[in-house]
């Protein structure tokens, strides 16, 4: 049987899409985070559940979301 791999240097383990997007909305509100990634589901009559399918379906915008995200948490911890 194959056993979930540990990933202690993936600063991502664990960590669900969904947690990723609301707090970079709680950080930088959905017009910054559109200003940030400029696609359709951040920048008109945004929602999570719209985003959250355009996001599991476009690898590219994820990755986006992902290194906003790293940034983000980089930063809150220099800062911390």
């Amino acid at each position: 049987m194959d056993e979930p791999q540990e990933q202690p240097n993936n600063p991502l383990h664990g960590i669900t899409l969904e947690s990723m997007l609301y707090q970079l909305i709680a950080h930088f509100e959905w017009p910054g985070l559109a200003r940030r990634i400029e696609i359709r589901c951040f920048m008109f009559d945004p929602s999570i559940n719209s985003s959250l399918k355009f996001l599991r379906k476009t690898p590219w915008a994820r990755t986006k979301v992902e290194e906003l995200y790293l940034e983000m948490i980089q930063t809150e911890n220099w800062r911390g």
